[in-house]
């Protein structure tokens, strides 16, 4: 008699980080400044010490890739690629990093002709299996923290018109 075995899914080792908020501009303006590599270096942290080491173009376009360098604890380096670029949404993905794996996709919306609706949207999963799913909260409140920061210095930024 032949022995059956049940196979079980995978188990699901992606997690999800969303944030969300609403400046008052138009989608235009917020979309051109999102839209600009140089738009790194005003809404990061300035604790994380980002610098932009290197780009293909100052103006995302699908395909083009950026490196950086920036500190989190330790200091690191991040190879990305815009792998889908649409009006008002794109999609980036890591290369080489410090996580196993990382997309981003940014998402504006329209809400009136003075309001914009920013989203975030981050898939990731960290290297070394068990070891560093015991790390996936603190990941998650640094992006937490790292978020409000952009937030509130998109903001600023898009209010004061720079």
């Amino acid at each position: 008699m032949k022995e059956e075995k049940e196979i079980l899914p995978k188990e699901q080792t992606m997690k999800k980080f969303k944030h969300k908020f609403v400046v008052e501009c138009d989608i235009d303006r917020a979309w051109k400044f999102y839209t600009n590599i140089k738009h790194l270096e005003v809404i990061t942290p300035k604790i994380m010490n980002l610098k932009i080491l290197k780009f293909q173009s100052e103006v995302l376009q699908q395909g083009s890739e950026v490196w950086l360098s920036a500190k989190l604890i330790i200091s690191f380096k991040w190879h990305s690629k815009i792998i889908s670029l649409h009006q008002y949404e794109y999609l980036d993905e890591m290369i080489k990093g410090r996580f196993k794996m990382w997309k981003h996709k940014h998402k504006f919306d329209r809400i009136d002709e003075k309001k914009t609706q920013i989203i975030d949207e981050i898939d990731f999963e960290l290297p070394y299996g068990y070891l560093g799913k015991l790390f996936e909260n603190f990941v998650i409140k640094q992006l937490e923290n790292i978020f409000l920061y952009r937030e509130k210095t998109t903001k600023e930024h898009l209010r004061l018109n720079l």
